[in-house]
């Protein structure tokens, strides 16, 4: 009996068998008795197709693949006695015009070391999770829960964290290895997730993990399949999620991988108008096609249910929105309305998300879309996209460009950090200083600051506190928490000797302060999408560049009032508005020893006091320092 049933086939045609990578791919088991592996090959244009590997000597003619009745879609299926665990293995595809296609497998879940290109066995049904409790907590959540809870996310390319020194395999820390020191670290730091760039295999370490070939097989460069759910495990047991980037919109031209995968265009629209982006040099997935949509789909339930993934990173969202995206004139193809939306696509991110994170409840799905497209957090039976957050690239934009002015030109820009909030009800937003703003000549987060080096420092900090304060879940790309002063290379590990540097340590040491405190306030997250989170107390000050605003808490209690100095201009008589008459304790400040100030202001308790001030009835004094951050509790 065959081990893709017509019910697997129906399911696949129809987009909905979304267990599809327990069909295709190579499956270790039983048959009559014998044990080996059962492969299973999608591939409807193919002659024929061979399995070729280790187990026979990579015998062209010796293992061909039976095609499956034609009700079952293209598949072709070979049971091969005896196959070892993690035995390499590729596709021989003959097209229909004779030509050789080798091709890695689709549905693998484990590849071979790059530079080789073979996919290889291994049974990822053997790991013992630990995890219960994270998950179980996890299913309890309600979307509300999940708008409501801290979240903090250091994002992270695992292969340039930190490195060995003088090994000949790059030096990479296994994910065992990630898992003592990274999950600690995290911990320690303050963040709620980690965001994995790159686990999804891929062949060229300069794309970063953005050109996928293996959508279901962590990739090796790190460890086994299993050693991946061990430090998923780590995270969970250490209460920290795990986020990890995801490529549904486009992929290499590799020859081992999906490209005119059976020697016509598959997984990719076949018109080049729709199938390709030529800036980039990769195909575009077909979304018209169910099976490809079921691929998709498939892997995204994968990593979320069989590795125990807490969300997903969607990159390039507006790629795959806009049909001219990156295209000019002509080199695109309108839909059947005559305009530039893939309607495709939009429905598959309707029933993805929904699939997703109504059999996943507490989880995530998180849109990379720098558009004004609408609705992306919105309810799909509202027209909207479903997704759970939407990186706000337009805060990131306007935050950067402020923050790079020379403090004599800010008054001048005063709107540049105000202007999200006229926006920030419109969707559920995180604020991102991700990877892409700290490569290509871009400069790292503390060489974007103007001034000499101490202004530099004291810039960031404030930037960093501007950030954590302001409503919208948080984003941080790895070693900016130290101010990395190189930008990010994927070809060596951060530059942790700078923590030698008391300047660089006091950095680190307030974004720390910054994580707990933004932690172990509810007043800095509960509500970040409304405005009763949120009260500006003068978003005007443009002469003086500075902006106070409050957060609040859902049941009122610790409030936070922030109080930031873009200037290097000490204001020793600021006085600032209030909304009650209470007394205001100074919870972080960034003028104390420990941050590397001179910390001259002891006082911590300010009463406020009936005098008027920024069109509020109460008010009280600070002195402010020059870049001064001063974050008082009500």
């Amino acid at each position: 009996m065959s081990n893709f049933t017509e019910m697997d086939s129906y399911l696949f045609g129809q987009a909905t068998h979304y267990e599809i990578y327990e069909k295709l791919g190579a499956h270790v088991c039983k048959k009559d008795g014998k044990k080996g592996v059962i492969f299973d090959l999608w591939a409807p244009h193919a002659k024929q197709v061979f399995v070729i590997g280790q187990f026979n000597d990579w015998n062209e003619t010796s293992h061909e693949m039976e095609k499956l009745g034609a009700d079952k879609n293209g598949i072709f299926e070979l049971f091969i006695e005896g196959v070892k665990e993690e035995s390499l293995y590729k596709y021989l595809i003959i097209t229909e015009d004779g030509r050789k296609l080798y091709k890695a497998d689709p549905y693998a879940s484990y590849a071979e070391l790059r530079p080789g290109t073979a996919s290889a066995v291994y049974d990822t049904s053997n790991f013992k999770w630990t995890d219960k409790r994270w998950m179980n907590a996890r299913a309890k959540k309600t979307e509300e829960d999940v708008y409501k809870e801290p979240i903090a996310i250091y994002e992270c390319h695992p292969g340039s964290w930190t490195r060995h020194p003088g090994r000949n395999d790059d030096g990479f820390y296994t994910y065992e290895e990630l898992a003592k020191k990274l999950v600690p670290y995290v911990k320690e730091m303050g963040y709620t997730h980690i965001e994995l760039m790159g686990i999804a295999e891929y062949p060229y370490d300069g794309s970063w993990g953005y050109q996928v070939t293996g959508y279901y097989a962590p990739t090796s460069r790190y460890g086994k399949p299993d050693e991946f759910a061990a430090f998923v495990n780590e995270c969970h047991k250490e209460g920290i999620g795990v986020i990890l980037d995801w490529v549904p919109a486009h992929f290499p031209k590799d020859a081992h991988g999906l490209a005119e995968f059976d020697g016509e265009p598959l997984y990719e629209y076949p018109d080049p108008r729709k199938g390709e982006h030529s800036d980039w040099g990769t195909k575009i997935f077909n979304y018209e096609k169910n099976e490809i949509k079921n691929f998709l789909i498939g892997s995204a339930l994968m990593w979320v249910e069989k590795y125990h993934v807490d969300g997903l990173r969607v990159d390039a969202v507006a790629s795959m929105l806009y049909l001219d995206y990156g295209k000019q004139n002509g080199d695109w193809v309108p839909n059947k309305f005559g305009g530039n939306k893939n309607l495709e696509a939009v429905e598959f991110f309707k029933h993805i998300n929904t699939v997703v994170l109504g059999r996943n409840h507490g989880t995530l799905m998180i849109a990379e879309e720098s558009t004004a497209w609408p609705k992306v957090t919105g309810k799909a039976i509202d027209d909207g996209l479903n997704f759970t957050y939407k990186w706000n690239m337009g805060w990131m934009h306007d935050f950067l460009d402020y923050m790079k002015l020379d403090p004599y030109f800010r008054k001048n820009n005063h709107n540049k950090m105000t202007f999200a909030m006229s926006y920030n009800e419109s969707e559920k937003y995180i604020l991102v200083l991700s990877h892409d703003e700290v490569v290509h000549l871009k400069c790292s987060m503390i060489n974007k600051m103007p001034g000499y080096e101490v202004d530099k420092f004291k810039n960031l900090m404030a930037g960093y506190a501007f950030m954590m304060g302001h409503p919208g879940k948080k984003l941080l790309f790895m070693g900016q928490e130290f101010a990395q002063l190189q930008e990010w290379s994927e070809k060596r590990e951060l530059d942790w000797y700078l923590l030698e540097n008391p300047k660089h340590k006091y950095m680190q040491d307030w974004v720390k302060a910054l994580l707990h405190l933004y932690q172990e306030n509810k007043s800095m997250y509960e509500l970040d999408h409304s405005w009763k989170g949120f009260e500006w107390i003068n978003a005007n000050d443009a002469d003086r560049s500075i902006y106070s605003f409050v957060r609040r808490s859902e049941d009122g209690k610790n409030n936070m009032l922030f109080v930031i100095n873009f200037t290097p201009m000490e204001r020793i008589d600021y006085r600032v508005g209030v909304p009650e008459k209470k007394t205001y304790k100074l919870v972080l400040n960034s003028d104390s020893t420990r941050f590397g100030g001179d910390a001259a202001n002891k006082k911590t308790s300010y009463k406020a006091e009936e005098k008027e001030c920024d069109k509020k009835r109460y008010s009280f004094a600070y002195p402010l320092p020059a870049y001064g951050v001063a974050i008082f509790k009500f």
